[in-house]
């Protein structure tokens, strides 16, 4: 019974990125700041300051989801359905295979986003799923201004798109551009 409880807890330090001893053990790259870009992301926008916003600005989002991006996700929601972690389980569903979270690729909206000039706070979101995410997938989340509600409040467009052009995730978004604290 003891080496399943040690095992056991190695597994659970492997799924938060530590290793044996509770140290973490990922890279540096693993850990992020504040307006920074991985290597691995693309990104894209068509408004460089707040007063410059207006309808018909975009602002994109890309990357590919992986393996580790699903399995973290599982380890910070704590979504563990079999589907998105299971290849054995995952083969017998409707999907054949395993696919990302729905939540997680409608992440790289809010990654959009984060690229829109000043202190942008998501006040809501509406997402419909049309098409399941592979693993090892390139998305992009391309957010669109399509209406300027006043107050700095708009409403944007928010579709997520595979490799493909295949839409994945059809939505829309209101967000609040709001003053940077100095």
């Amino acid at each position: 019974m003891f080496e399943s409880v040690v095992a056991a807890n190695r597994a659970a330090l492997a799924a938060f990125g530590l290793d044996a001893d509770g140290t973490d053990e990922r890279e540096t790259t693993d850990r992020i700041e504040a307006d920074e870009d991985l290597p691995e992301w693309d990104t894209e926008t068509t408004a460089s300051a707040p007063d410059d916003v207006s309808v018909g600005d975009r602002f994109e989002f890309s990357k590919t989801i992986s393996d580790g991006d699903v399995r973290e996700f599982a380890a910070a929601s704590g979504d563990t359905n079999p589907l998105h972690l299971d290849d054995e389980f995952a083969e017998k569903t409707r999907f054949q295979g395993r696919i990302a979270h729905g939540t997680l690729v409608g992440g790289l909206i809010s990654a959009a986003l984060a690229r829109v000039p000043g202190l942008v706070i998501y006040l809501s979101q509406d997402l419909e799923f049309h098409n399941p995410v592979r693993i090892g997938e390139h998305l992009t989340a391309s957010c669109e201004i399509i209406e300027d509600l006043g107050n700095n409040q708009y409403r944007l467009s928010t579709p997520v798109h595979n490799e493909d052009g295949e839409t994945v995730i059809e939505g829309e978004a209101v967000i609040l551009i709001d003053e940077q604290p100095e």
